[in-house]
């Protein structure tokens, strides 16, 4: 059983609006997202502060306890808000998921508490597979010591990192992790 949660709920400062919903070839740019997810879980649901214009989109909405707060905060309140044991987490303004990555992100679960893959020598946390469980007791740890960085506690948890020669047999560009966020990435994204 897995929850899928595309998490909408940052401040968008540097788009100058809220960039899951800015126009990606004529559409919202988390209904591109919500296209890549749509039926790899059984349950669905968005994390986001601005709950009313993302209603049209008939998914369950979840607002951060603490809006603002930042990505760490907006983790907890999406591994919270699930209701199956393991949680696949994208972000809105990462429109070129692929599939077959996700996939295999979510087959790997069963022996890790997250999964998370490397790209050009970064984590990916914001598409990343969760055990919720472990997971929630080990952010409100962080968080409670103020470390608010979205992998403070991956040392803290059973953390499988899917390296890059991996991740480039289902994306060898590295699309999935191209996030979209400020107008400038926006125009080039239209024009890709």
């Amino acid at each position: 059983m897995l929850t899928v949660a595309i998490q909408a709920g940052g401040r968008s400062s540097r788009m100058g609006t809220d960039k899951g919903l800015v126009k990606l070839a004529g559409k919202p740019m988390i209904e591109h997202v919500l296209h890549k997810v749509l039926h790899l879980g059984d349950d669905l649901l968005i994390t986001t502060n601005n709950g009313v214009n993302y209603a049209y989109l008939n998914v369950r909405l979840v607002a951060d306890a603490e809006p603002g707060a930042g990505a760490l905060e907006g983790l907890l309140t999406a591994l919270q808000a699930a209701t199956t044991a393991y949680v696949l987490v994208v972000a809105c303004d990462m429109p070129f998921l692929k599939k077959g990555l996700l996939t295999h992100l979510i087959a790997e679960r069963s022996d890790y508490d997250v999964i998370v893959p490397r790209w050009e020598g970064r984590l990916q946390p914001l598409h990343a597979v969760y055990r919720r469980e472990p997971c929630i007791a080990a952010i409100q740890t962080q968080l409670a010591a103020n470390n608010k960085r979205v992998i403070s506690f991956f040392d803290h948890v059973r953390t499988h990192i899917v390296d890059e020669n991996k991740v480039a047999q289902f994306d060898p560009q590295g699309q999935s992790f191209q996030n979209i966020n400020t107008p400038q990435e926006l125009e080039k994204a239209n024009a890709f």
